[in-house]
């Protein structure tokens, strides 16, 4: 088959999405599909990769993140489509770059990837303090409206969390399958755990081995919720000794340094794109803590998990699927005071046993590889079955 994935979210400098992008390139390859990435960029060439294409299209830079683009031009977009020929499209934003898909006037099957949930990323997290999600869905409407629209027009509806296919459903979507993305096979293992390097970092924290080694990896943006995790962290630290080690970068790091700026515990690291080396880390600490319930996989968590991590995690969105797992603790999404209680519950009551609990389960966290198998076997069945009634 040859399967053009219109990715809105893709960037050279991503994060997520970029690995999943670019572990499907080589899993299309080796079943024998090709693949072909649209991509809104700067600027107009073709990256060959993985056995397949990364098409850049030009396109208008997205003002919020300007490591974005987005997709603006609809007529271009069908003209190249019409040119691609595919045998399945796909779209893996629900915003307009969807809605240009859906609207194409070819014939191939179509599959809409939900890479984004912008209701819990905006709506939920902007108005949930004083409103519930019933009310602010309602107001929403226009947006479930949508979303309904492009699942009549859509062939599947693929989620990656069973916490964000209840709400699809809920929300009245028919053609919806959990399908959980996985992590890069090879790289994350228990045995990659270095205890010179956890004593390393705890002492950089300016804490003893016998203390709580947390990390946070992640893009330093609005919906991740890091100064709300650095207040826990903070409050947790006058009953138990723990330090917090975060990863990442991004348009709030101001945001995030002032909250970190007077606790000699906490300590900010850049990203590290080194995949054997976040591993290692990942491996090292005791839990990793995560302040985003906007997920719809949480590829970090994911990753923690198989390298046998416990995870503190929200109690919505894709994140707490890894807890539901067996991998770790849940707190109530957003709420400072209750992932402080969870730190604490971890740190003195069950940090030993977690551990154990989640070397134990790292082998049964599912790759990439396995999600890519489910994937296009779905897609073949798709285009069998329009196939038959044609």
């Amino acid at each position: 088959m040859r399967i053009v994935d219109v990715c809105a979210f893709y960037a050279p400098s991503g994060g997520g999405v970029k690995t999943y992008v670019e572990r499907k390139l080589r899993a299309g390859t080796q079943a024998g599909h090709e693949i072909i990435i649209l991509a809104p960029s700067d600027s107009d060439r073709v990256v060959e990769a993985g056995g397949g294409k990364i098409v850049m299209m030009p396109a208008r830079r997205f003002p919020l993140d300007r490591r974005y683009s987005y997709f603006d031009d609809e007529q271009s977009l069908h003209a190249l489509l019409d040119r691609l020929q595919p045998d399945l499209v796909e779209a893996s934003s629900p915003w307009a770059s969807a809605g240009m898909v859906a609207r194409w006037p070819g014939k191939a099957p179509r599959a809409l990837i939900m890479h984004a949930d912008p209701l819990s990323a905006y709506a939920y997290r902007w108005f949930g303090s004083v409103l519930s999600r019933e009310t602010i869905d309602r107001g929403f409407e226009w947006f479930w409206r949508h979303l309904r629209r492009l699942d009549e027009s859509f062939d599947l509806v693929v989620s990656a969390s069973d916490s964000l296919t209840q709400r699809l459903e809920a929300g009245r979507l028919k053609r919806v399958m959990t399908l959980p993305m996985g992590v890069e096979p090879g790289h994350f293992s228990p045995s990659r755990r270095n205890e010179q390097l956890r004593a390393r970092l705890l002492e950089r924290c300016g804490l003893r081995p016998d203390a709580t080694l947390l990390l946070g990896v992640g893009r330093h943006a609005p919906e991740k919720r890091w100064p709300m995790v650095i207040d826990a962290v903070a409050s947790a630290g006058f009953s138990t000794p723990v330090g917090l080690v975060l990863v990442g970068d991004g348009r709030e790091r101001g945001r995030v340094r002032r909250a970190a700026a007077n606790n000699p515990h906490i300590q900010l690291l850049a990203p590290v794109h080194d995949r054997p080396a976040l591993a290692e880390l990942l491996a090292s600490a005791d839990a990793l803590v995560h302040g985003c319930e906007a997920e719809t996989f949480c590829m970090v968590a994911a990753e923690a998990r198989a390298s046998g991590l416990p995870v503190i995690v929200p109690d919505e969105g894709g994140a707490s699927d890894q807890a539901r797992s067996g991998g770790g603790l849940l707190y109530r999404a957003g709420q400072a005071d209750s992932l402080a209680a969870a730190i604490i519950d971890f740190a003195e009551g069950g940090r030993d046993r977690q551990r154990d609990l989640a070397t134990r389960l790292a082998p049964s966290v599912t790759t990439m590889d396995d999600h890519f198998d489910q994937l296009f076997s779905a897609y073949e069945r798709i285009a069998v079955e329009q196939s038959r009634a044609a």
